[in-house]
């Protein structure tokens, strides 16, 4: 897909849409109920919560309880939900001259594997194996 202009919070949306139709069907029936939301920054407070200042320094967060933390007695507070950085992953994008599909998708499956307990030095472990 070519853009002429910087692609919208609508474009994000379908290309996250399209990454997730793409995994598989046992790992898709378990990010079930996880909301994908697609905001142009973090907000201060989720920024302060991470420790970082810059927010083009975010392009994902995985806010919720992994499933390795979950029981079914408990009552969810708020939904799982990924939250997708539109600025910075396009700042991304426009830095490393990566594909934007396959930058959103792996964005979102990064934070898919905080849904399912993995830490950022695992979820990286499995990247570098691809």
């Amino acid at each position: 897909m070519r853009h002429t202009t910087p692609p919208s919070t609508d474009d994000i949306i379908q290309m996250a849409e399209h990454a997730l139709d793409a995994i598989p069907a046992e790992l898709r029936a378990l990010v079930r109920g996880v909301a994908i939301m697609v905001e142009d920054v973090a907000d201060d407070e989720t920024l302060a919560a991470m420790g970082l200042d810059n927010p083009w320094d975010l392009t994902g967060l995985y806010s919720g309880t992994p499933l390795t933390q979950k029981s079914v007695l408990d009552v969810a507070l708020q939904p799982d939900t990924i939250f997708l950085y539109r600025e910075a992953i396009l700042l991304e994008w426009i830095e490393t001259g990566e594909e934007l599909f396959r930058l959103v998708r792996n964005v979102l499956i990064h934070e898919i594997g905080h849904h399912f307990g993995l830490s950022d030095a695992d979820i990286e472990r499995l990247e570098r194996d691809e």
